[in-house]
């Protein structure tokens, strides 16, 4: 049961165990000179809607990129993710990227992956589009394969501030 706090009699059967004689025993590495020596002051017990309050309080005087640009990169982009998004992703079919098969266990799959790939091949005038990637980062892996098989280079030109995970995978192709 978490957050119990433990009795003195447990905490004697634990130092017990270990071996030491006090908890001061257990940190000897720590200089003495820059450990505590009060009791630690806490904020008193607030109902969550309290904390929400204070958190964001304090979080206001913060400068956010909901005021400038960032240009931070690495994965952490500006975004806006509507508020039926959360409703969206919830259902089981987003659960995974991978498609089933068997065409009568996936039918909604199958369909709504056609009909992107129909609206793409508009917008762009391809004759074909991919879909149904595992991630980001596989069909980013998957298009520079893709170019290579087309043109033979080996060399692409990546963002500097793409996501370092999607660069690892790059360099696993």
């Amino acid at each position: 049961m978490p957050f119990i706090v433990n009795t003195d009699q447990d905490t004697r059967e634990m130092l017990s165990v270990l071996g030491a004689a006090s908890f001061d025993d257990l940190i000897p590495d720590i200089p003495e000179e820059i450990r505590l020596k009060k009791a630690l002051e806490v904020f008193p017990a607030m109902s969550e809607q309290e904390v929400k309050r204070l958190l964001e309080g304090l979080a206001s005087s913060n400068t956010s990129t909901a005021d400038y640009v960032s240009y931070l990169g690495g994965g952490a982009y500006d975004q806006f993710i509507p508020s039926a998004i959360r409703t969206i992703v919830s259902r089981s079919e987003f659960y995974t990227a991978y498609t089933p098969y068997q065409p009568e266990i996936s039918q909604g799959t199958l369909q709504y992956i056609f009909e992107y790939q129909s609206m793409i091949c508009s917008l762009t005038g391809m004759d074909v589009a991919n879909a149904s990637m595992y991630d980001g980062a596989s069909a980013l892996a998957e298009a520079c394969l893709m170019s290579n098989a087309h043109n033979r280079k080996t060399e692409f030109l990546i963002a500097g501030t793409l996501n370092p995970q999607y660069k690892k995978v790059l360099k696993t192709t």
